[in-house]
């Protein structure tokens, strides 16, 4: 095959060593699903929970969800692959059962389809970086800050954005009773670097909140507790323009929560049905449209790129408060951010391809 014809050499990057391991693998899946092989030649390199990298198979049960039992990537299920922090190669390295390591051949971009730390965070972009590879999504330092949600808030309302109050906890501090006063009942105690809504408890009496911040710090020692906000919850995707031009805004979403729990948990997003979505947003043309311009603004505040999903509350009144930004969201088919995209004329298929086409425009180095 010709130079011209070449297929462009795409590593997918799945699993992880954060606590939403799985929900990375079944995103990969999707992506996989929809890549044009007459146009990618496609490694899948899986990170098990420990942090070993290796080559799976495109059919992998790794990259399916059956019912309420998620996947995981087993490292004894492929080949050990490592990624040379070396600029001047841009290629994959296989390590055989006998530790001898064996040349892939050239990459020329990776998605890093990884969520929460070790991955979503800066991390894998700071290797990515050091490997010279053009990539997927934001850099390292939108990546690190949109991670952590204490200084994503402070960033945010640096910017005139608006976010709730809250408090920082770091291992060992509690809430004095100035914060409890200022915050109010009910509040939500998450872990400050953590997703997917694990590790997340509403605490409705002040004797429960030690079990909650027991729950936050199993995934991170450093723990947010944000008063809790009466309002509808909207997302809305952000996502670059091929031409340059800046990025724009999807049509919002409304996740309407009917699960016990009384907010959008890890069982109502991944395992049962336990929310209502409503794409697009039933909402006045003038708030979608301040929905949409306030989400590009959040994007822009966190200097992102490519991709993010941003978390909104719309009050009655009108009001706009931010909750969070990812940086990779969920990437199933069934997610929000490729849902809120269809809504908005672009399919999941197109949607992949102008992710990857901007990663390859974009290239390696500082944007």
């Amino acid at each position: 095959m010709g130079a011209s014809t070449r297929r462009t050499r795409l590593v997918l990057l799945f699993g992880g060593r954060s606590t939403e391991h799985a929900i990375s693998c079944v995103s990969a899946g999707g992506v996989l699903r929809a890549l044009d092989r007459s146009r990618y030649d496609v490694i899948p390199v899986g990170i098990d929970t420990e942090g070993r990298w290796v080559v799976v198979p495109d059919d992998s049960p790794t990259l399916t969800a059956a019912g309420a039992d998620l996947p995981a990537v087993d490292a004894a299920a492929g080949l050990g692959v490592t990624l040379p922090p070396d600029p001047t190669t841009a290629r994959l390295l296989v390590r055989d059962p006998v530790a001898t390591l064996r040349d892939l051949g050239p990459v020329d971009v990776v998605f890093p389809l990884l969520h929460g730390p070790f991955g979503e965070d800066g991390t894998i972009q700071g290797l990515l970086e050091m490997s010279g590879l053009p990539y997927v999504g934001s850099g390292v330092f939108a990546s690190a800050a949109a991670m952590d949600k204490h200084h994503m808030k402070r960033i945010l309302a640096g910017a005139g954005l608006p976010v709730g109050p809250y408090s920082v906890l770091r291992p060992e501090q509690r809430l004095t009773e100035e914060d409890r006063d200022r915050l109010g009942l009910p509040v939500f105690v998450k872990p400050a670097r953590g997703g997917s809504s694990i590790g997340i408890s509403r605490v409705d009496a002040w004797a429960d909140l030690d079990t909650a911040l027991k729950a936050a710090r199993a995934s991170d020692p450093k723990v947010l507790v944000e008063a809790a906000v009466v309002g509808r919850e909207i997302e809305c995707g952000v996502l670059d323009r091929l031409d340059g031009s800046g990025p724009e805004a999807s049509a919002p979403a409304e996740i309407m929560v009917t699960s016990s729990a009384g907010f959008y948990d890890f069982e109502a997003k991944y395992v049962s049905d336990g929310a209502r979505f409503d794409v697009p947003a039933t909402l006045p043309a003038a708030l979608t449209e301040r929905v949409r311009a306030t989400a590009v603004a959040a994007f822009e505040a966190l200097d992102c790129a490519g991709l993010a999903r941003v978390d909104m509350f719309v009050t009655a009144a009108g009001q706009i408060v931010l909750n969070e930004v990812n940086t990779m969201p969920g990437f199933t088919p069934m997610s929000m951010f490729p849902r809120m995209w269809a809504a908005s004329g672009l399919d999941y298929g197109p949607l992949v391809d102008r992710l990857i086409q901007l990663a390859l425009r974009d290239g390696a180095g500082l944007r």
